[in-house]
């Protein structure tokens, strides 16, 4: 089901013989009794899905112009752009296909572009490494990553669970409604990640081998990335109040949020064998902080506006940065398929389960309302 990781430079699988191993003492190994140890198509898939946001290394068979450590200055300081278009691409995706009488739930369009291009930065990994290695992870972990939302797509399973809106509809039908999102999500990422990769590969013949980008390039990129964070400030004082909660709020928390998934998953990530912890804490973390400022916009006692603001911005910045489903979909198809289908039901379930605890609980007490009041 699963697609197992590519060579970066062919279009063909990953021949067994990495890691400085001979095929013939692959055979041997081969032909050894079984013990409890990963397999070397194992080892493939977890370091496949522990490198999808780092810089191109010589470790994943890729010989890129220059190593860049993953907290070196250059990849962090690309992360806020990116993050900043990213946020700004998935509010306007979401406000186009919000209108009456829609027949695809908006957050379909945001999870399907964003693991599109997914799907083609990492078919093009080492292009970006011989080019100029930051800006793949720029282009994956900060935009893909901004723009599609794991924890906005786990809040609208839930709300539909629960009927959030109050349309006359029966309880089966509200599970179908969840149902359908939770599948059409899943498949659609996966298959998105995936078209995105077949259509990269059959661009790669016809690419020309990139140059390295020169130094004063490179400076010039470090020095707009830093001056674009450092824009939105003044964006949210001096634009109008309006703007605050649909988009200046949101920038100012987007660059915070994706810099820590970034810092979890490299962190995390390889802590486990075969599951990705960093994603899967991030996205699980962006849950249920988006669940708890949700509750606080719904009080039944609303907020002041500039906390409402404050809570929106939090909403659409850090929560839809810190959690992705680009990456959640490269991990989940780079593992093997039990490991594949553990992570994605383990996620999921947490999801929904922090959101019961956390939302459900506040909305049965009685202390808020399924509306929002906070304005």
């Amino acid at each position: 089901m699963f697609k197992p990781p590519l060579n970066s430079s062919k279009g063909d699988f990953l021949p067994y013989n990495v890691d400085g191993c001979s095929e013939q003492g692959l055979q041997d190994v081969e032909s050894a009794p079984q013990e409890e140890e990963p397999t070397i198509e194992d080892a493939i898939d977890i370091e496949a899905a522990e490198t999808v946001d780092r810089p191109p290394s010589i470790n994943e068979g890729i010989r890129p112009s220059k190593i860049y450590e993953p907290f070196s200055f250059p990849v962090l300081a690309l992360l806020a752009p990116a993050s900043i278009f990213g946020v700004l691409a998935r509010l306007g995706l979401v406000a186009l296909a919000t209108y009456d009488g829609e027949s695809i739930f908006p957050l379909a369009y945001v999870q399907a572009l964003g693991c599109f291009i997914m799907g083609f930065g990492l078919r093009l990994k080492e292009q970006f490494g011989q080019f100029y290695g930051p800006l793949y992870t720029a282009l994956t972990t900060g935009f893909c990553g901004s723009l599609t939302t794991f924890s906005s797509w786990q809040f609208d399973v839930f709300s539909s669970w629960i009927n959030i809106s109050d349309f006359r509809r029966a309880g089966l039908r509200d599970f179908i409604d969840g149902l359908g999102k939770t599948v059409f999500t899943l498949t659609l990422s996966l298959g998105s990640l995936l078209f995105g990769y077949s259509i990269a590969s059959m661009l790669v013949p016809h690419i020309p081998a990139p140059r390295f980008l020169r130094r004063r390039y490179r400076y010039s990129l470090s020095v707009i990335a830093v001056l674009s964070y450092a824009a939105v400030f003044p964006a949210y004082f001096r634009l109008p109040k309006d703007f605050r909660p649909q988009a200046t709020a949101a920038l100012l928390f987007a660059y915070p949020g994706t810099l820590t998934r970034y810092t979890l998953s490299v962190l995390l990530n390889q802590r486990l064998k075969a599951f990705p912890l960093g994603t899967f804490t991030a996205n699980s973390l962006g849950t249920a902080l988006l669940g708890a400022f949700h509750v606080l916009q719904s009080l039944h006692h609303p907020l002041s506006p500039n906390t409402c603001a404050i809570l929106q911005g939090l909403i659409d910045g850090y929560c839809g940065c810190l959690t992705t489903v680009s990456t959640f979909a490269a991990e989940t198809r780079d593992l093997k398929s039990w490991k594949a289908w553990r992570y994605v039901l383990l996620s999921w379930m947490m999801g929904q389960g922090l959101l019961l605890l956390i939302m459900g609980s506040s909305l049965w007490a009685g202390p808020v309302s399924k509306e929002i009041t906070c304005r």
